[in-house]
């Protein structure tokens, strides 16, 4: 007993003797649009706030114009445990290029000296925290899942297929990219009369030679009134199954039925049938919905390994053996060139769901 006391003595000691015990504080490097900050950047910040209890979170958000202060007001109160917003204005930042973006937070990780540097693990981050990464001369933690310490982390390996946990030992600050699926924001955080500190950041440091590296040519977006595939409630997803992209149109019908978000593999990507941008899996987007449907998905491990964590997983597959069965929760072996137009006709148009 009296050994077991001596130890635990000792064990409290060097964790208040760390600097992190002391001093912790965390920059989410936020992405906003329209106005408002997306929500894997508030799954970031959920993930900070399990860093500990006595860490001071804030939150950096940079771009230009009315859209920028609008964001900046809804970050101020968006969640109760973040203390200060730091807005960086300017032309220079108005797209998420990842040469001015690593330089701001170099510039500002110098000035504030933060413990850890938190971003969502998607193409926002993951386009800049590298970069950043290597201006502060520390190695990255990326698309972690689970906080087990202020130092200590979950991520997937092998697609997923095994778990890692990882301790970070180097310098300050740590940095990580966390997965948004596993950090779900609070609805009623906004509600809880929160109002941070807004900070404008000196940008004057910013040097011209970083920012002409690279330069936004367009962007380009669907007009949809579908939901966003990364936080959708449900997810339809085709594979090569359908054939063509004319046969991928049954899946964006039922979807509209659904009031659903639409969602492809990389064959059916590859083929040409949809836009990358609603690839799903390790190399495309990572969603858990409450309701995953699945047609003419084999199942590769690459793909699985971006939808194994919804709630309810449908397949339809005329291949018994497929292994998109093994990790579904109800699986049809049938046709899906039967199955889909039987479903359009049974369902009412935009399901409450």
């Amino acid at each position: 007993m009296a050994i077991r006391g001596l130890l635990s003595s000792i064990t409290r000691r060097t964790l208040l003797s760390h600097p992190l015990a002391r001093h912790a504080s965390t920059l989410v490097v936020a992405e906003h649009e329209g106005g408002s900050i997306k929500a894997a950047s508030l799954s970031a910040v959920e993930a900070a706030k399990r860093l500990g209890e006595e860490n001071s979170i804030s939150m950096l958000l940079a771009g230009s114009g009315p859209s920028l202060q609008e964001a900046a007001e809804q970050a101020a109160s968006c969640h109760p445990s973040i203390s200060e917003v730091f807005v960086a204005d300017s032309d220079k930042l108005l797209h998420p290029l990842a040469e001015p973006w690593a330089k701001l937070i170099q510039l500002i990780q110098q000035k504030e000296g933060f413990s850890h540097i938190l971003a969502a693990s998607d193409s926002f981050g993951k386009n800049i925290i590298p970069r950043a990464s290597a201006l502060l001369d520390v190695s990255p933690t990326t698309d972690v899942i689970e906080i087990s310490d202020t130092r200590q982390f979950v991520r997937p390996i092998y697609a997923g297929n095994a778990l890692c946990a990882v301790r970070y030992t180097g310098g300050d600050p740590c940095i990580l990219t966390v997965r948004a699926t596993s950090f779900q924001a609070d609805p009623t955080n906004a509600k809880s009369g929160n109002k941070a500190r807004i900070s404008q950041v000196d940008l004057s440091a910013l040097e011209g030679d970083v920012i002409g590296k690279s330069r936004h040519v367009s962007l380009t977006s669907q007009d949809t009134e579908r939901p966003d595939l990364g936080n959708a409630r449900v997810v339809v997803t085709g594979g090569r199954g359908l054939k063509s992209a004319e046969n991928f149109k049954m899946i964006e019908k039922l979807a509209e039925k659904l009031g659903a978000a639409v969602g492809a593999t990389r064959a059916a990507v590859d083929a040409g049938f949809v836009p990358n941008d609603l690839q799903v899996g390790q190399t495309g987007k990572i969603v858990a919905p409450e309701l995953y449907l699945a047609f003419g998905v084999s199942g590769a491990i690459q793909h699985i390994a971006g939808m194994r964590d919804s709630k309810v997983i449908v397949a339809v597959n005329k291949d018994a053996d497929a292994p998109i069965f093994q990790v579904a929760d109800y699986g049809l072996v049938g046709d899906l060139f039967e199955v889909i137009p039987d479903l359009l006709e049974k369902l009412p148009q935009k399901s409450s769901r």
